[in-house]
């Protein structure tokens, strides 16, 4: 008997692709074959993904780039896309159909609307993304990585949490290290988008810290390419112990070295932090479709374990004085640490398991 397979449809940012190749990683290991269909921008974060997985690179149509006549071509681009995805699933066959969200999605979940193929959403911010919202209504399920999140009216969901990969799941809940007067950990995070301000604040929020302070301070800075001499110059010049890089492979390991995070409140941000539990300041990207940054850190402020910094009072003065909150109080740091894990959802990708197999179950029934 031939083994099931599941396709997922993923677009190009780590918030979509990394809850997708969680469920890959549990897929596979069940006995599933997995099929990735992603951008060239996704395919940016294939190489985590177990080696089994078959990749399909397709392309991309979004509305929110290029000129008219570019936008114009688009709905063009998309139809032909569905009709070429349509062939391939009649081919495939693949018993499960999961969208992760982004334009790269479109193909893949219209095709299998069409060919009525039990299929599911997974949306992992506090409000839908475009793709999401409009394929909300068209699907048998829809999985939500936030609660609350914000969906059209009629639509039921599963709050599943956001499935975070096999790296952060071997780090969860690992021993926090409170502050104090030994070397510690500063993690900042920016996220695929966005990341400028965090590299124009930071480095001169940290450097106001006091000389005892910085003594004890390394600092590891994610910052876009094209930022990333400054900030490291910047930090070599204050004497700041820095390791400054466009992309850190090994994120789980350093968040759980840190004795603080400093970060976007990406969706996969947000559960990594809350999965192995770390006090963080989060600064939501203000340009987010529907503020949903914001929404996504409302679980881990509300209990306590996370400092919200609106980017509107994102001054270096500022981020100093949430440093030196955190750092002052090693008992509240703890705390603050313990109040992360009490919501984060180290079995999301379970749950989302056991959707698909349900689904697939529903599929094959007589």
């Amino acid at each position: 008997m031939s083994r099931p397979l599941l396709l997922i449809a993923a677009g190009g940012t780590g918030g979509h692709m990394f809850p997708a190749q969680a469920l890959a990683e549990a897929m596979l290991a069940r006995g599933w074959r997995v099929k990735l269909s992603t951008d060239a921008r996704g395919a940016r974060y294939t190489g985590g993904f177990p080696h089994t997985t078959e990749i399909e690179q397709v392309s991309s149509a979004t509305f929110a780039r290029g000129g008219l006549l570019a936008k114009a071509a688009v709905p063009f681009r998309i139809a032909a896309g569905v009709v070429g995805a349509t062939l391939k699933l009649m081919r495939d066959k693949p018993v499960v159909v999961v969208g992760f969200g982004g334009y790269p999605t479109i193909p893949a979940m219209a095709a299998a609307t069409v060919l009525r193929l039990p299929r599911m959403i997974h949306e992992q911010n506090g409000v839908l993304g475009r793709v999401n919202q409009m394929l909300a209504k068209r699907v048998d399920a829809v999985a939500c990585g936030t609660w609350p999140t914000d969906l059209p009216e009629g639509v039921e969901s599963a709050h599943v949490g956001n499935p975070v990969r096999g790296a952060v799941l071997e780090r969860a809940g690992a021993g926090y290290i409170q502050p104090g007067d030994y070397p510690m950990e500063i993690l900042v995070i920016g996220g695929s988008q966005g990341a400028r301000i965090l590299s124009d604040v930071i480095p001169p929020a940290i450097a106001s810290l006091s000389m005892d302070r910085l003594r004890n301070v390394r600092v590891s800075h994610q910052a876009r390419g094209e930022d990333e001499d400054r900030v490291r110059a910047f930090y070599a010049e204050c004497g700041i112990n820095a390791d400054v890089q466009p992309f850190f492979h090994d994120v789980p390991r350093r968040m759980s070295e840190a004795q603080l995070i400093i970060s976007r409140s990406g969706a996969s941000s947000v559960a990594d932090i809350s999965v192995i539990g770390r006090p963080s300041i989060l600064i939501p990207y203000a340009a987010a479709t529907g503020d949903h940054q914001t929404a996504n850190a409302r679980g881990l402020v509300d209990a306590g374990a996370a400092i919200l910094i609106p980017e509107s009072q994102m001054t270096p003065e500022n981020v100093t004085a949430q440093i030196n909150a955190v750092l002052d109080n090693p008992d509240g740091a703890l705390q603050m640490a313990q109040a992360a894990l009490s919501v984060g959802k180290p079995d999301a990708t379970e749950h989302l398991v056991h959707m698909v197999e349900t689904l697939a179950q529903k599929g094959t029934a007589p």
